[in-house]
């Protein structure tokens, strides 16, 4: 382990020997003194080569540790000036936090909560949610799943079934996978989190539903995207939340219109990796404001992360949950979108003081999640078959992503604007004046085209029209024969 000073900023200590690459070492190491305020909005960093030159390093780490402070707004480049601190940051010096007291405590912050009314989650009357092929969202490519890798383990804990693991399991899951999906998190998402924080549930779905009935009570204020994720309103109508829908642009959730609308919300909903569906990442200066907000008011922070796994300009953001030194963020992942939907494995990292609350709420709902299928994905984590398999799709994706893209270039032409392709599973192509997009998405569905209007996204009416198009379940073939298709359907519509 080495410690060296860089030209006027403070010591990095890097492990040259550790698991952590360097290029993560100095990323962290430069983010903690920047919230710190031991380096300063506006000051200037070294250049690469020579901030390379003094840690003894290649400039690659040094290269792809600015790239991702750049990406996630920490940094930012000035064309021919250099690199300098963000002078957008609303930090708070670091003695201003305070630590969790008697008034943060779980009994004066969670009460009992009751289901309000039913709605569908997913209204099955949409045809857009109908079908399985092109452009359907949330399809992964299941035709390159490890099949035999996956049947290997399944063979091996089936022949090594024990009675312990046909009785009831533990309330928030089994112990070994919920260690490996930790340490996967603390590895891969820069987050701070133990095993014993960690509830297994099936699926993103099921953990929105277990937060909104902790933490929330009928008629409490709920901040969400919009446009967002329908299903996540859905969640929260279950608890009868009053939903606030708060606007998003190409910095992510707009907070301060948020704080306009319902400055005492109990919660917000947000996904900051990956807004849904329009693509953007949250900025540093975003969060930050986001987190100052939940911790001044007492509120949580929802963040669903269902698919950071995937980003193709830049390397995996952090989450939210790791800039969080007051417990108020609440953390989802699932196994759904990386591995195949009917897996339906997810998770709620949870902070300590809300974790028997929310065992509570588990045991009502289904006293436990089924330990066989969390037992075999243990090993498929911990022998390496799931980072090579995210290595390989992120490949694959790429290339379906570039290929849809071209393809609506070619086909559809400049006036169709394209959005958050840098990242996920599905993009977003807005439609010019004159097309509805509902209208184009039913018509698309006759020609079995599963094209999601992202007016559908929208809480309150908007006169923004798109359509949301996944093609992490269509191969490139597919792609370009799918928005062959749509075009004439858009043709067709425009001669009506």
């Amino acid at each position: 382990m080495s410690a060296r000073p860089s030209p006027g900023l403070p010591a990095i200590v890097l492990d040259r020997k550790g698991a952590t690459p360097l290029y993560r070492q100095i990323y962290e190491s430069y983010r903690t003194a920047i919230l710190d305020r031991r380096l300063r909005a506006g000051q200037r960093m070294p250049s690469t080569r020579a901030l390379a030159d003094e840690l003894g390093l290649s400039r690659i780490p040094v290269l792809n540790a600015f790239e991702q402070l750049i990406a996630e707004g920490y940094l930012e480049a000035r064309t021919g000036a250099g690199t300098y601190v963000s002078e957008s940051l609303p930090l708070r010096e670091r003695a201003e936090i305070p630590r969790r007291g008697a008034d943060h405590t779980v009994g004066a912050t969670v009460k009992n909560r009751h289901v309000a009314r039913v709605v569908e989650v997913l209204p099955a009357s949409q045809p857009w949610l109908r079908g399985v092929g092109a452009f359907a969202i949330g399809h992964a490519a299941i035709d390159h799943f490890p099949y035999a890798a996956w049947s290997r383990l399944l063979s091996r804990h089936a022949h090594r079934l024990t009675a312990r693991q046909l009785r009831y399991g533990p309330v928030l899951g089994y112990e070994p996978f919920r260690e490996a999906v930790a340490a996967y998190l603390r590895t891969t998402r820069a987050m701070h989190c133990e095993a014993s924080q960690i509830m297994v549930v099936s699926g993103s779905q099921q953990a929105l539903t277990i937060c909104a009935h902790a933490l929330i009570d009928p008629r409490d204020e709920v901040w969400t995207e919009d446009p967002g994720y329908h299903g996540a309103r859905s969640a929260l109508d279950l608890v009868g939340a009053k939903i606030v829908p708060v606007p998003v642009d190409e910095e992510g959730l707009d907070v301060a219109a948020g704080i306009a609308r319902a400055p005492r919300a109990r919660a917000a909903l947000v996904t900051p990796s990956h807004q849904y569906p329009l693509g953007a990442t949250m900025t540093a200066s975003r969060r930050l404001q986001l987190l100052n907000w939940a911790r001044s008011r007492g509120a949580w922070i929802i963040e669903d992360d269902y698919d950071s796994e995937y980003r193709y300009e830049s390397l995996p953001v952090g989450a939210l949950q790791g800039l969080d030194r007051d417990g108020r963020v609440l953390y989802i992942g699932t196994f759904s979108k990386v591995l195949f939907p009917s897996l339906r494995l997810g998770y709620i990292v949870i902070p300590k003081d809300l974790v028997e609350k929310f065992m509570n709420v588990r045991r009502a709902m289904d006293i436990c999640p089924p330990t066989f299928l969390q037992a075999v994905l243990t090993d498929f984590l911990r022998e390496g078959h799931f980072a090579l398999h995210i290595r390989r799709m992120r490949r694959r994706y790429r290339e379906r992503r570039s290929a849809l893209v071209d393809a609506i270039r070619e086909m559809l032409g400049e006036e169709f604007e394209i959005l958050g392709e840098q990242a996920g599973m599905h993009l977003v192509v807005s439609l010019p004046a004159g097309l509805n997009d509902r209208d184009v998405a039913r018509a698309a569905s006759e020609r079995e085209l599963w094209t999601m209007p992202l007016s559908w996204c929208y809480a309150r009416p908007s006169k923004r029209q798109g359509l949301v198009l996944g093609y992490g379940g269509s191969n490139v073939a597919q792609i370009r024969a799918g928005v062959k298709r749509l075009s004439e359907v858009i043709r067709a519509l425009r001669l009506v």
